[in-house]
């Protein structure tokens, strides 16, 4: 009769690190993204925010959501 087994290893260091890398790398475009767009938001007029309906008091929300997703 045949077994078949899973043996699951940990992670070597180097794949841990090279998943650490990526995913501070993904945390800083994130970051980057949501500066970006809350520098562009804060630029603009308040008649120009009210055309877009947007008001100052939620442009850190607005780009939260789009560098976010949430």
């Amino acid at each position: 009769m045949a077994y078949a087994t899973s043996i699951r290893t940990a992670p070597t260091l180097i794949e841990r690190l090279v998943a650490f890398k990526n995913d501070l790398a993904e945390r800083h475009a994130k970051n980057r993204l949501y500066r970006q767009t809350l520098d562009e938001l804060q630029v603009l007029s308040n008649r120009e925010l009210a055309d877009l309906g947007m008001n100052r008091a939620n442009l850190k929300s607005i780009a939260h959501e789009a560098a976010y997703g949430n």
